[in-house]
C-alpha cells in the first residue's frame, strides 16, 4: 500500500484530502505543521507528502528543506500545495527541490493525477 503524508493546517483540506487518498488504497499520514511533519517522517516513509507553505512553527519551504537533506527521505516526492501563488513562490518550492507545486483552491481530480503522474 503507497502512504502519503498531508501536512496543512486547514482541517477542512486535510479531511478532504484524507479522505480522498484512503478511497485510493493509500494508507494516510496527517501533520498540522512543518514541525509535526518532520516528527512523523523520523518514524515513517511515505512515497509521497503534500504540503503546505504557511503554517505555524515550521513552514513548508522549511519542512521541505529538512526532507531534502534526509538521504531517507530522498524517494519521496513533494508537491506544494499552497495559496501561495506568486511565480517566485511557485519558483522558490521548485528550487528547494519539490516535485510539482499546486496553488489552492484546487481540483481534487488535479492533486490525485498529480500524485498518480509522480509515482507512475
Amino acid at each position: 500500500m503507497r502512504k502519503i503524508l498531508i501536512v496543512d493546517d486547514e482541517p477542512n483540506i486535510v479531511m478532504t484530502l484524507e479522505y480522498t487518498f484512503k478511497k485510493n488504497n493509500f494508507e494516510v499520514f496527517i501533520a498540522r505543521d512543518g514541525q509535526e511533519a518532520l516528527e512523523i517522517l523520523k518514524s515513517q516513509l511515505p512515497d509521497v507528502i503534500i504540503l503546505d507553505i504557511m503554517m505555524p512553527l515550521v513552514d513548508g519551504f522549511e519542512t521541505l528543506q529538512h526532507i531534502r537533506q534526509n538521504e531517507q527521505l530522498n524517494h519521496c516526492k513533494v508537491i506544494f500545495l499552497s495559496a501561495k501563488n506568486k511565480e517566485s513562490d511557485i519558483e522558490k518550492g521548485l528550487a528547494l527541490g519539490a516535485d510539482a507545486y499546486l496553488t489552492k483552491p484546487f481540483s481534487l481530480k488535479k492533486v490525485v493525477e498529480k500524485v498518480t503522474d509522480l509515482l507512475a
